[in-house]
């Protein structure tokens, strides 16, 4: 798996979001960044993780009218301007998400929460380590997290999103797909990644994930890896989430393994 090392740009953003059960906060930078295109590798861009963790960081407000109305107290600095489509909350399972677009980046952005401290639902979800198997063609011997898969698969989140980001590309064109989240939000985020990816192609599509923990076995880290090329994960070494659930070593096909690049 590779693991690149930047002491000081990870520290910036993840001391930020030290505990699963709190969301990250905004920080603030002074100059703009761009996604890079699909002939150009997805590497770590300290500007771009600055802005992409406001997102993620945005997510969480709970105010629902100034969230979509891009009103909130975390709606501005490097993402001031961001254009709202649509703001997705499904209460039963205590999921929330939204998709818009950032003009200054020209990308799609889809952030979606992480575990919610007063939520039973998400740390219930969060303790089920069980594997399934994953449902998509040509990806033999994958599994992954039963509780992840599941709040994404099988809730509003993946049809809500899929439509969101098809109706805005077909207003705005073949713009690029950035899927942010923090901790289990991060786990999230990857199948929704991987979904969109398979649907609208893997170079149009961007992961960047903060302190997620990991969501599937070996074979599934290899598939993800191959659609999904353009990924990062930021951890922080004290966080223990990202090394959640827990590797054995003894059974290393059937454990839980991340999916590269993650920059610590």
């Amino acid at each position: 798996m590779e693991k690149r090392r930047r002491p000081a740009a990870a520290a910036m953003l993840l001391v930020l979001i030290p505990a699963a059960s709190r969301p990250p906060h905004g920080i603030v930078a002074a100059t703009e960044s761009s996604v890079q295109n699909s002939e150009q590798s997805f590497g770590f861009n300290l500007t771009l993780a600055k802005t992409i963790v406001e997102y993620a960081s945005a997510v969480y407000m709970t105010d629902l009218t100034e969230l979509y109305t891009w009103t909130c107290s975390k709606c501005n600095d490097l993402i001031q301007g961001f254009e709202m489509r649509r703001l997705i909350v499904d209460v039963q399972n205590c999921l929330q998400a939204f998709v818009g677009v950032d003009h200054n980046l020209n990308a799609i952005i889809v952030s979606i929460r992480g575990t919610q401290e007063n939520s039973v639902q998400n740390w219930i979800k969060d303790m089920l380590w069980k594997q399934s198997d994953l449902n998509y063609p040509d990806m033999p011997d994958a599994k992954v997290h039963t509780g992840f898969y599941s709040s994404y698969n099988n809730t509003l989140l993946r049809p809500a999103i899929a439509n969101a980001v098809h109706k805005a590309r077909k207003l705005y064109g073949d713009i690029s797909i950035i899927v942010t989240g923090h901790s289990m939000g991060g786990a999230l985020a990857s199948f929704c990644a991987l979904d969109l990816a398979i649907t609208h192609g893997g170079n149009n599509v961007y992961l960047m994930t903060f302190g997620q923990p990991r969501v599937g076995n070996a074979a599934f880290a290899s598939y993800f890896t191959k659609y999904v090329p353009n990924t990062i994960r930021v951890t922080h070494e004290h966080d223990i989430v990202p090394h959640l659930p827990p590797y054995f070593f003894i059974f290393p096909d059937q454990t839980y393994h991340h999916f590269p690049t993650e920059v610590c």
